[in-house]
C-alpha cells in the first residue's frame, strides 16, 4: 500500500477517514483553505509523483465542493501523480441526465466533462441516479451499488420475508426494486404510479401490486425534499399495508424533508453516509456506512483485481 495515496475534500471527511482505517493507511496531507474573497486554495503537502491517488469527495451542494475536487485532482495531475481515481460517493448534478425538453442542459454529462478535463483517470461512484451516466465519460468508471450494505441490516432485523413488499417509487426504478426484491428471498414488488408536474413535486395516482398486510419497502437512490416519499407511504398504507420503511442510498433532504419525514407514517429512514447528515439526524433515521465497501473497492483497483466481483 505504499504507492496508494487517499485525500479527502471537505464534503465527507469523516466517511474518508473511515476508508483509511479500513485500508490501514494514513489520510493523505491537503490544505483547503478559502482566500479572503471566498476563492478556493488547495495544497497537497505530500509527494504524489508517481503514485495511485484516490480523491474522496461527494458534490451535494454547495458547488464548492465540486470545485474542490476539480481543483485537488487538478494539483494532483500537475503534481505527476501516476493515476487519479475520483471518489464520488454521491455524483451530484445528475438529475439533468437527458434533454427532454427544449432549452435544457444536460448537467451531468457537463460534471464529467469537467472531471475528465481536471485530470481524473477513473471515477469510482455509488448508485448513480441513471445507470446510463457511466457512458458519459471517457474514462473507466467503477459504479457500486449500496444494496449489499442495505440487505445486510434488513436481514438482521429478521423480517418475515413472507409478508415483506419492496415498492420502486416509479416504473423508472423497477430494475433496482426487483434486485434487492432478489436478495430478500424472491419478495414481491410493487410500483407507485406518479405524476411530477414540476421538479420536487408529484402526484401519486395509483399503487400497482398487492401491499395489504404486507411490510412494504420503499427502495430509491436519492430522498430530497421528501414529499414524494411521505406521498408514497400514505397511499401505501391506505392500500392496507402494516408499516412502512423506506431504503435510500443518498439522503439529500433539502428544505425541511427532515421535519416531514420525521412527522410522517414512516416507521425507519434507512439511509447511507454518502452525504452527512450532521446534527440533524433524528430516531426515525439510521445511518448506514459505505465505507467498508469503498473501501474494498479501492483495494481492488490499487491491486487491479475485480470490483463487479464484489456483488456476485
Amino acid at each position: 500500500m505504499e504507492q496508494l495515496k487517499i485525500f479527502a475534500g471537505t464534503s465527507v471527511r469523516g466517511l474518508a477517514q473511515e476508508i483509511a482505517e479500513h485500508l490501514n493507511i494514513p489520510l493523505g496531507d491537503a490544505l483547503i483553505k478559502r482566500f479572503s474573497d471566498g476563492e478556493i486554495r488547495v495544497k497537497l503537502n505530500e509527494n504524489v509523483r508517481g503514485r495511485d491517488v484516490f480523491f474522496i469527495q461527494s458534490t451535494f451542494p454547495p458547488s464548492d465542493y465540486l470545485f474542490e475536487l476539480l481543483i485537488m485532482i487538478d494539483a494532483a495531475k500537475r503534481a505527476s501523480a501516476g493515476r487519479i481515481t475520483a471518489v464520488i460517493p454521491y455524483y451530484g448534478y445528475a438529475r439533468q441526465d437527458k434533454k427532454d425538453e427544449p432549452r435544457v442542459p444536460i448537467s451531468a454529462k457537463l460534471i464529467a466533462n469537467l472531471i475528465s478535463v481536471a485530470g481524473a483517470n477513473r471515477i469510482l461512484t455509488i448508485d448513480l441516479h441513471a445507470e446510463q451516466i457511466q457512458g458519459f465519460f471517457d474514462i473507466p468508471v467503477d459504479h457500486l451499488y449500496a444494496s449489499p450494505v442495505i440487505i445486510d441490516y434488513l436481514l438482521k432485523k429478521n423480517l418475515d420475508t413472507n409478508n415483506v413488499v419492496i415498492v420502486s417509487p416509479d416504473p423508472g426504478r423497477v430494475k433496482r426494486a426487483r434486485a434487492l426484491a432478489k436478495r430478500l428471498s424472491n419478495v414481491p414488488i410493487a410500483i407507485i404510479d406518479k405524476r411530477r408536474p414540476e421538479p420536487n413535486k408529484s402526484e401519486v395516482i395509483n399503487v400497482i401490486g398487492d401491499v395489504g398486510g404486507k411490510v412494504a419497502i420503499i427502495n430509491d437512490d436519492i430522498v430530497d425534499t421528501g414529499g414524494t416519499l411521505v406521498g408514497a407511504a400514505e397511499s401505501i398504507l391506505k392500500e392496507g399495508a402494516r408499516e412502512v420503511y423506506s431504503t435510500i442510498t443518498h439522503p439529500v433532504l433539502s428544505g425541511n424533508a427532515i421535519e416531514r419525514i420525521s412527522s410522517s407514517l414512516i416507521k425507519e429512514m434507512i439511509v447511507t453516509n454518502t452525504i452527512p447528515l450532521g446534527d440533524e439526524k433524528t430516531e426515525k433515521f439510521t445511518v448506514l456506512s459505505v465505507g467498508p465497501l469503498l473501501a474494498e473497492a479501492i483495494k481492488r483497483i490499487h491491486n487491479n483485481e475485480s470490483v463487479s466481483s464484489l456483488f456476485d
